[in-house]
């Protein structure tokens, strides 16, 4: 464990107490997310030394701790995507500092693209497995036989199978399928689309992959969901911008922010 995780972790656990086991990663549009959660505090990434500096709209950089319901849980708002630099690694120290501190599961949200014309803006998918079409790994330069890490199962089934009860209790829609991480940070194109199509994925997105990769090499169970703000490109006649992805996110949070607010409380790490 390096200086800053270790530092990191120890800012954690004296400003916000003993971990709580579900850490929750918000992607763009998931942001309100941390407004549900009560008797909060916080901690800015910037006053941890591990954690990333942001620069994307919708991502606050803060750490929150406090309840949903009964159950006790940390708040991510905000991720460092690997196309601000070109680097797959931006999430690593915090992720580390996560596991250090004690946290047991990363639950991860993203906006994605659909790639099933069945699944429409507005609807939310389980990530049961991804593409890594980037082929960039946040492990490169890590010593030792441990940087072979295993991605069998990279998102938790028991998991998966606890949000989908929780999301059946309510009433809320929960697709299935399979994520594609692409580097971004423009579009993919018609022909993109119709590969990853060819592939299996049924969304696509510009992150979540690599932090998946640091959870699991750093012992963490994951579980990703992903709120499609668009078709993807070629699907239907519109021209795709941030912009539109967060206006898109803002109209279907409230949804989203419930049935994330369920699987949390229903979750048995």
């Amino acid at each position: 464990m390096n200086e800053d995780i270790r530092l990191s972790a120890a800012t954690l656990q004296h400003r916000l107490g003993p971990a709580p086991a579900i850490a929750v990663l918000l992607g763009s549009g998931w942001g309100p997310f941390a407004e549900q959660v009560q008797r909060a505090s916080d901690v800015a990434y910037a006053e941890l030394r591990a954690f990333p500096e942001l620069a994307v709209g919708g991502h606050k950089g803060l750490v929150r701790v406090g309840t949903v319901g009964s159950t006790r849980v940390a708040v991510l708002a905000g991720r460092k995507h690997a196309y601000e630099t070109g680097n797959a690694d931006g999430m690593l120290g915090a992720i580390r500092s996560l596991a250090a501190w004690g946290v047991k599961v990363l639950l991860q949200t993203n906006a994605a693209g659909s790639m099933d014309a069945a699944m429409r803006p507005g609807e939310l998918m389980l990530i049961t497995d991804h593409l890594n079409i980037v082929q960039r790994s946040p492990l490169i330069g890590e010593p030792g036989d441990q940087r072979f890490q295993d991605m069998s199962k990279a998102y938790d089934p028991a998991l998966n199978a606890q949000a989908l009860a929780a999301a059946a209790a309510m009433g809320s829609a929960l697709h299935q399928g399979i994520y594609a991480w692409v580097m971004g940070p423009q579009f993919e194109t018609p022909a993109e689309i119709r590969m990853l199509r060819s592939f299996g994925a049924r969304a696509v997105g510009m992150s979540t992959v690599p932090e998946t990769i640091i959870a699991r090499h750093a012992g963490l169970k994951v579980l990703g969901l992903s709120m499609m703000t668009n078709m993807a490109a070629g699907m239907e006649d519109e021209v795709l911008s941030h912009a539109h992805t967060l206006a898109t996110a803002s109209g279907a949070s409230d949804r989203a922010v419930a049935t994330l607010a369920a699987v949390v409380q229903a979750l048995q790490p």
